[in-house]
């Protein structure tokens, strides 16, 4: 890791519509990075990518770059079926990861992307945006200082709701595209135990609802287990290692022109509510709500810290490049995104018996 005050040079892998507008607009912001390649398969949209962004050098793929620039990490954004493939290979550069959720779209793949990460002393930070949210933040430190304090009572209930709604929230405004055709790339095989039309419903759950799995744990923090889905397919049910019941609620409904997605974490006597906004959404961070009942016939308190005017996204690449510098440990790594996916595998599997 760096732990000098240099600033961090950041090698690019990927120029799509989530590489630039979700993270690379983020990275080339910031003071305390400085983008300094990218590699991009499409020249005319990677030239015209490195001409808006400032960045000196361009590379045809990710092989030409770690062979000729000079980085101390790398941000990868590729689609989730390509990380089997890619980072086995990035991971011989020994240089930190930053890459998109979920870890694979293969568990088979999980191993073979650890041991390379082992095997060259690197680590890789997943893109679990909503963690970074301030609001986020705020709310897992409070619910930590509750089960500790007890003031509340017991932890008692998580629950996690989200719409499908409109995610981008016009976060795409300066997308770069020159209109060049998509390429056929290698990617992932399909899980060994997985039909085509199991995998398509493996596939649709953990690129939508691997957020909330990962949040679950956050929340709780500890394990749990699914005990329940719903054939509907509107509800993930859920148990912690120490009985905690908790509940994902998957689209119950849909919005056309706005976000609405919910986290709850309930106690004996009061809860701590986040309302997250639309994942592309700038300059805008969650919302927290605090309730607390004190008994005995006095009045219940409600009360809404303000949260700083910093997004998610932001946030996430300001913590990639601590972590780069080693002051603090990346938020979630491939041991966790393995933990994710083990629990995704047995929710598809209680859906379609597959």
């Amino acid at each position: 890791m760096q732990t000098n005050s240099r600033r961090v040079r950041i090698g690019f892998i990927g120029a799509g519509s989530m590489g630039q507008c979700a993270h690379l607009r983020n990275y080339a912001s910031l003071r305390e990075c400085e983008v300094v390649a990218l590699a991009e398969l499409r020249p005319k949209t990677a030239a015209a990518v490195a001409r808006h962004y400032g960045i000196p050098r361009v590379y045809k793929d990710h092989t030409e770059l770690l062979a000729n620039a000079e980085v101390d990490a790398l941000v990868c954004i590729q689609p989730f079926t390509r990380h089997g493939v890619l980072l086995p290979e990035l991971a011989r550069a020994g240089k930190p990861l930053f890459i998109e959720k979920p870890l694979t779209s293969n568990v088979a793949c999980a191993d073979t992307i650890l041991n390379a990460l082992r095997e060259h002393n690197t680590w890789v930070m997943l893109g679990y945006h909503k963690r970074s949210d301030p609001a986020v933040i705020y709310a897992k430190a409070e619910i930590d200082r509750l089960k500790e304090s007890r003031e509340l009572g017991a932890l008692t209930y998580v629950r996690i709701s989200m719409s499908r709604g409109e995610w981008i929230a016009g976060g795409m405004f300066d997308l770069i595209n020159e209109g060049e055709p998509k390429l056929n790339l290698d990617v992932e095989p399909r899980p060994a135990d997985m039909d085509e039309a199991t995998f398509k419903q493996w596939w649709a759950f953990i690129n939508y609802f691997i957020h909330q799995v990962n949040l679950l744990r956050h929340f709780l923090g500890e394990p749990y287990q699914v005990t329940h889905a719903d054939p509907s397919g509107a509800l993930f049910v859920g148990r912690s290692a120490s009985g905690v019941p908790c509940v994902i609620e998957m689209g119950p409904y849909k919005t056309t022109v706005d976000w609405q997605e919910s986290i709850l974490a309930t106690f004996e006597h009061g809860y701590v509510k986040v309302e997250l906004p639309a994942p592309l959404a700038i300059n805008r961070s969650g919302r927290v709500e605090l309730f607390r009942d004190p008994g005995k016939g006095a009045t219940p308190e409600t009360s809404v810290p303000q949260m700083p005017y910093v997004h998610a996204m932001r946030q996430q690449a300001i913590n990639f490049i601590r972590a780069v510098r080693g002051e603090s440990p990346p938020l979630c790594g491939a041991e966790e995104g393995v933990e994710d996916l083990k629990v995704a595998r047995d929710y598809v599997r209680l859906i379609t018996g597959k």
